[in-house]
């Protein structure tokens, strides 16, 4: 399973089809903006003009775009994924998107014998830059071992979940989780400015005990710095824990959170990284 075609060649996308391509794989990428991805193409990706050519021939479809709407439009326009693909094409949308539409993408490419699979990821920008992100994956399991050569390429947590639409509720679970962390490395920052505390001694002293976490490591020194440059935008958190929260809306972190990112969302600050929520402290 050599050749792949890429679809979403973004902050996650380009690291993930350069490490593609050093593990041997043959990438074709799709964008709307050839200009933005003319690293990509200098490493040895295959630009396509359109969705139907970059997913003609190939063995696996890999996408990985912005919202449920995004997905819907590569997967179901007369020139997309699912219209395009040739017959037993393995289509792995990595895109957080809600398990009701992987299902219908799932259903969808069996009636065309077209293998689907969710899997989405968790681990940023530096989780794909360093081949380090966790997959979740839902789907068949025999087509979860057929492109596990694809994920191992990419992550180093690579699980499968159960059937279709299990990669993505696995998704709600781990977006919750940081949510809450988030929030509680924001509030650990507010409560030691308030008290007069160093903050870099502060951190440097918490981070290692029972506080620690990527979070605390890789995002509270950022916050410190205001350093909101996004590994993941606030904008796209919301999204997700918006489809979280339709799924089961009376988790408490859940909501808190929700609302402290739609209100940062509101005042501007959808396109900083989710580290910004440290200004609604502020």
């Amino acid at each position: 399973m050599k050749k792949i075609a890429f679809i979403g060649v973004g902050v996650m996308g380009k690291y993930m089809v350069s490490n593609l391509l050093k593990n041997g794989f043959e990438v074709s990428i799709y964008a709307r903006n050839k200009q933005k991805v003319e690293d990509t193409i200098k490493e040895g990706a295959i630009f396509c003009e359109t969705i139907k050519k970059c997913v003609e021939n190939k063995n696996a479809v890999i996408s990985i775009v912005g919202y449920p709407k995004d997905v819907e439009d590569v997967y179901f326009s007369p020139n997309g994924i699912i219209n395009s693909a040739s017959k037993d094409t393995y289509l792995i949308d990595m895109t957080t998107t809600t398990p009701t539409l992987s299902i219908k993408i799932y259903e969808e490419a069996k009636e065309k014998n077209l293998k689907a699979l969710d899997a989405p990821v968790s681990g940023g920008d530096i989780g794909a830059k360093n081949g380090t992100l966790s997959i979740m994956v839902g789907g068949e399991q025999k087509d979860f071992e057929a492109c596990k050569n694809i994920f191992d390429s990419l992550g180093k947590t690579v699980i499968y979940e159960g059937k279709a639409g299990s990669g993505q509720h696995t998704k709600m679970a781990n977006q919750i989780a940081i949510a809450g962390v988030m929030a509680g490395v924001s509030e650990a920052i507010a409560y030691g400015k308030k008290v007069g505390l160093d903050i870099p001694t502060m951190l440097n002293s918490i981070s290692n005990g029972a506080a620690q976490s990527f979070h605390m490591t890789n995002n509270a020194p950022k916050m410190y710095k205001r350093d909101f440059e996004p590994g993941f935008y606030i904008k796209h958190m919301v999204k997700d824990l918006k489809i979280a929260s339709e799924e089961m809306p009376n988790l408490e972190v859940l909501k808190n959170v929700l609302h402290m990112y739609q209100t940062l969302e509101k005042n501007g600050d959808g396109n900083l990284g989710t580290q910004a929520i440290c200004k609604y402290y502020e």
